[in-house]
């Protein structure tokens, strides 16, 4: 159940809004003239949802790469490229 508060609650029980936003790890809904005016959440949560945004935005790429071409590559064959630039950049990196 969304936790939805009058935005005045910010400034009168902030204390009360920072530990709902930590203890559950889910946004806090602050309304004005009742009507959602903002939204309030933990910097742990705010950078999971950057994180799971970047991740579908990712996924969503190769879809539409997937859908343009014929080429598929096996398990073994994206594997052994990640492991040859990892070992590219390790040695860049060392000198």
């Amino acid at each position: 159940m969304p936790h939805i508060r009058p935005v005045s609650d910010l400034r009168n029980n902030f204390a009360d809004i920072s530990r709902i936003v930590h203890e559950t790890a889910e946004p806090v809904f602050l309304t004005k003239n009742g009507y959602g005016d903002m939204v309030v959440m933990s910097m742990e949560a705010y950078e999971r949802k950057l994180f799971e945004s970047e991740i579908y935005f990712k996924l969503k790429e190769a879809e539409l790469e997937a859908k343009s071409t014929d080429k598929r590559f096996s398990h073994e064959e994206v594997f052994n490229e990640l492991r040859a630039r990892l070992a590219d950049k390790v040695e860049s990196d060392e000198v």
